[in-house]
C-alpha cells in the first residue's frame, strides 16, 4: 500500500473529509469531524496511526512488533502507528483503517 492507495481508500468512506491541520507534513481523514487516521507525508516507509480498541491494540502490537506500535504523538491506549513496511498484507491494512473508522463514527448521531 502506498500513501495514494491509502488516500483513495479513506476518502471512499461515506462522510469523510482530508485536510492539513498540523502543517503541510500530516495529511488528517476525520469522519464527523472527528480524527480516524493520520499519516505522514515526509516519512519513508508510510506510516500512519489509527485509532483501535486498547484490547486489540495490545494483541496486534504483539502479533506485528516491527509494524504495529503504540500511537506516535497520540494517546498510546487507543491509538496505533502502523508501519506500511511489507510486514503486513494490505487487506489487514485496510481492515485497520475500517476499524479506527468505526470507532470514531459510531458516535454519529442520527
Amino acid at each position: 500500500m502506498d500513501i495514494e492507495q491509502l488516500r483513495e481508500y479513506c476518502l471512499q468512506k461515506p462522510e469523510v473529509e482530508e485536510a492539513l491541520p498540523f502543517g503541510p507534513d500530516t495529511l488528517v481523514f476525520k469522519v464527523n469531524n472527528k480524527i480516524f487516521l493520520l499519516v505522514s507525508l515526509d516519512v519513508h516507509p508510510l506510516q500512519f496511526n489509527v485509532k483501535c480498541d486498547p484490547d486489540l491494540a495490545i494483541e496486534l502490537r504483539e502479533e506485528f512488533p516491527s509494524a504495529v506500535l503504540p500511537g506516535y504523538h497520540m494517546n498510546k491506549k487507543h491509538w496505533n502507528t502502523i508501519i506500511v513496511d511489507g510486514t503486513i498484507a494490505n487487506k489487514q491494512l485496510q481492515q485497520f483503517v475500517d476499524h479506527s473508522y468505526q470507532l470514531v463514527n459510531k458516535g454519529k448521531k442520527k
